[in-house]
């Protein structure tokens, strides 16, 4: 199993940037994915998930009507879009591969099996 993600990189806030992660080694369609982000010095928050299908949606309080996660599985990639960007959304950012079909509302770390290797988001102010 692989997950690369890619796209991020230095915004000014107000900005957007769209993420990418490109899913390899197992049935992509069937598995709900999350992205999650760890900011300097903090512990890992979950951003937001899809399910395996992409017809449903979360996202935590942070991020809601800012971002928004998205899926194409012919092409095997998740997506996450950021709009208005804040300098508090400066984290590195994972995809995580979810052990079910449903997407979770929050963060449990038992669900996922494997993660990418992350990309740096850095919102200037």
């Amino acid at each position: 199993v692989q997950l690369v993600e890619s796209g991020g990189g230095l915004v000014q806030a107000g900005g957007s940037l769209r993420l990418s992660c490109a899913a390899s080694g197992f049935t992509f369609s069937s598995y709900a994915m999350s992205w999650v982000r760890q900011a300097p010095g903090k512990g890992l928050e979950w951003v937001s998930a899809i399910n395996s299908g992409g017809s449903s949606t979360s996202y935590g309080d942070s991020v809601k009507g800012r971002f928004t996660i998205s899926r194409d599985n012919a092409k095997n990639t998740l997506y996450l879009q950021m709009n208005s960007l804040k300098p508090e959304d400066t984290a590195v950012y994972y995809c995580a591969k979810s052990q079910y079909p449903m997407n979770s509302d929050s963060y449990y770390e038992d669900e996922y099996d494997y993660w990418g290797q992350g990309t740096q988001v850095t919102v200037s102010s």
